[in-house]
């Protein structure tokens, strides 16, 4: 199976239209290669123009631009597993603000199909002193991996390129699910006009995210639940928190080990599954479970239907690999 991150590489050998010269390796910022995750945003933050503004400011646009720290990295890389995710860290140069403004609008009007964040070196001294000085720079990350590095000598109609690129890509791996606005974009004639904004207990639920407080967001997420057992969001954002809190620390090649060894076990499987959801290999995931749901009975093979029917939902409904699975799954079960 063909990952994203591999399909673009391949491109970007055979001659991307996007200028990689001068780029800087931004990977080892984020701990290295990981894992991707079907996440929640970490935060909601705002995006002016391309300045930041306050997330509580009223009237703009919705916007898909976040702000993120250092310690947020990590979720940044696996948020790329839903859609893609371009990491900016920048200081407060001119360079840096024609390259945030560019990137954003272009990230703007894919209307959730491309995440864009932002990291404020000239507040982390340690960022600044990584990227060698060599500010601003853009790390585009699909499917958990970084597929391009990008400097200040890219062309602002290359930058929109990229963007464009990033979602055909995307697209083309069977990613095609739009995330939520993020953040609020001050337009002009803004003031007369006001949208709704985040709902509080989702913004609760975002900001113990951002805290990295699984269980503040998931208990959030339960109280807008309670509000509402409606709420398609609340429920997909909590699957999405609980994916994330699962997986926190755990060893692929560990868990991997352990399913080998007990086929049977339930919980074995269900941990792989989820890791392989982390990784961007949903058709394994869906797979695995699915076999063992066709070969077992009983309360292990409910155990695994109903954790495959929360990853549908964390990979999103219309994605087409979980209508194919449901296919497989109504086989399985009938």
């Amino acid at each position: 199976m063909t990952q994203p991150g591999q399909e673009h590489e391949q491109s970007a050998a055979t001659g991307a239209s996007v200028n990689t010269q001068g780029a800087v390796d931004l990977s080892s910022l984020a701990g290295g290669s990981a894992a991707p995750a079907a996440s929640s945003a970490p935060s909601a933050a705002a995006h002016g123009q391309p300045s930041q503004a306050s997330p509580s400011a009223q009237g703009g646009a919705d916007s898909w631009v976040l702000a993120v720290q250092p310690p947020q990295l990590q979720e940044v890389i696996q948020l790329s597993a839903q859609v893609p995710v371009v990491l900016v860290i920048h200081d407060g140069g001119e360079a840096s603000q024609q390259m945030r403004g560019t990137l954003g609008e272009a990230v703007d009007a894919q209307q959730g199909r491309v995440l864009m964040a932002e990291l404020d070196a000239a507040v982390h001294p340690e960022i600044a002193q990584q990227s060698q000085g060599q500010l601003p720079v853009a790390t585009a990350f699909l499917g958990g991996r970084p597929v391009g590095e990008f400097d200040a000598q890219i062309s602002a109609d290359q930058l929109r390129q990229l963007v464009e690129q990033m979602v055909q890509l995307a697209t083309q791996n069977g990613m095609t699910q739009r995330m939520p606005a993020q953040s609020r974009r001050a337009v002009d004639g803004a003031e007369g006009h006001q949208e709704p904004e985040i709902p509080p207990l989702h913004q609760k639920a975002h900001e113990a995210l951002e805290a990295g407080d699984y269980e503040g967001a998931i208990a959030a997420y339960d109280e807008a639940l309670r509000e509402n057992p409606g709420d398609s969001d609340a429920q997909i954002g909590r699957a999405q928190v609980q994916l994330m809190s699962r997986t926190r620390g755990v060893d692929l090649e560990t868990v991997r080990t352990a399913a080998a060894e007990a086929p049977d076990d339930v919980e074995a499987q269900i941990a792989v599954a989820d890791v392989d959801v982390l990784g961007g290999h949903v058709e394994d995931a869906f797979t695995r479970l699915v076999g063992f749901i066709r070969t077992h009975h009983g309360e292990d093979r409910e155990r695994a239907r109903a954790h495959l029917v929360e990853l549908y939902s964390i990979v999103g409904d219309t994605d087409p690999r979980v209508n194919k699975s449901r296919q497989q799954l109504a086989r399985a079960l009938f």
